[in-house]
């Protein structure tokens, strides 16, 4: 379960510890009403155990706290959809994640991304992408369609070129020397960034190493207000409340008010390249 999850979970017995507390019942008085162990109310308030949709009616019926019920519930599924295996998202191999994010990408208008460590799908070279898919296809252990896997990301990249969707897409320094391939491919897929910048609905921002977030983002991204989609080890969430959305909302915009855009953007590109041209045998 990715962590984003759980945390999740543990926000939302939060909020269920705080209507009780602010009727004033005891915990304990609150499962004997409800005619549960009293350890239960304890794990559903801490996220170690998932409520059910009973337990939420159980607790505003009690707590009469019945128009938060409708909220409660919503905020319950989002999360029992949100946690989607990549075993299940990946089965039919890496083209079968690329059609879904295609799709999802020709229904937005403004997208925005922040990628911390490696440079996003949108802006890899082919021999970038096929470094990435191959490394994903054998950690993962998947079926073998490199060559569909790539050919898909290329040809997701023409989202870049044509429609109305607008990009603004931020990267982490640290991408920029993330030793995915060798030197020549690294050199390459920096020089591509060289030439995205001058794109004209495409927003790139390289945030400095030494940049701060209050809220420590891993890579996700936002399609409009409507979900954001947030990459774990072993899931991928989706998020779709709009409170949470306005989180990721203003962690980016932390995040793009202190990244390098433009001329600056560009020398630390060609720093970069000169650091890899260096660094070949």
């Amino acid at each position: 379960m990715t962590g984003n999850v759980q945390e999740a979970r543990e926000a939302l017995g939060q909020r269920l510890r705080e209507l009780r507390r602010a009727t004033g019942m005891s915990g304990r008085d609150l499962a004997e009403r409800a005619g549960w162990h009293e350890s239960k109310v304890s794990k559903l308030e801490y996220g170690r155990r998932p409520p059910s949709e009973a337990d939420l009616r159980a607790y505003c019926n009690i707590l009469g706290a019945e128009p938060e019920l409708p909220e409660l519930i919503t905020t319950l599924r989002n999360i029992d959809s949100a946690h989607v295996e990549w075993r299940r998202v990946l089965s039919g191999g890496t083209k079968s994640g690329q059609n879904k994010l295609a799709k999802l990408a020709g229904q937005t208008r403004l997208m925005r991304i922040y990628q911390p460590y490696v440079i996003p799908g949108l802006l890899q070279t082919a021999e970038y992408a096929e470094e990435i898919l191959r490394q994903a296809i054998e950690f993962y252990r998947i079926p073998d369609d490199l060559d569909e896997g790539v050919s898909k990301r290329l040809e997701r990249q023409k989202l870049l070129y044509r429609g109305e969707c607008r990009f603004h897409i931020l990267i982490g320094e640290q991408a920029l020397s993330t030793g995915v391939a060798c030197h020549d491919v690294m050199a390459g897929q920096l020089d591509r960034l060289l030439a995205v910048i001058g794109l004209p609905r495409v927003l790139l921002g390289i945030v400095p190493a030494h940049a701060y977030c209050p809220a420590p983002a891993m890579n996700f991204v936002m399609y409009d207000r409507r979900v954001v989609v947030v990459e774990g080890v072993t899931a991928e969430l989706k998020i779709n409340q709009a409170r949470e959305i306005d989180i990721y909302h203003r962690s980016f915009n932390s995040l793009a008010s202190q990244s390098m855009t433009g001329e600056a953007a560009r020398t630390l590109i060609r720093n970069a390249i000169e650091k890899q041209r260096e660094e070949q045998p």
